[in-house]
């Protein structure tokens, strides 16, 4: 069972990239991150990019990724239109 819990703003980050492999997107999320100069932006990225590096690629692979409003009840989403 996936114990990493990541952000409506980490999820919907990590949506703008692909998505397909971890290691990828740690990839591109550290070459995007060389551009963002806001601090609460970095913040993301940065946190992101922590518990990215914390977890297996099946942990990953257990993660619902799709872009987010808010979490209903902790755990589900309202999807973006």
């Amino acid at each position: 069972m996936n114990t990493f819990m990541f952000s409506v703003e980490e999820i919907n980050l990590m949506c703008i990239f692909d998505i397909n492999g971890r290691n990828d997107l740690i990839t591109e999320l550290r070459d995007s991150l060389r551009g963002v100069y806001e601090p609460d932006i970095r913040e993301v990225y940065e946190s992101t990019i922590k518990k990215l590096e914390k977890m297996s690629d099946v942990d990953f692979a257990e993660v619902g990724l799709y872009i987010a409003d808010e979490y209903i009840n902790g755990e589900e989403y309202d999807i973006a239109e």
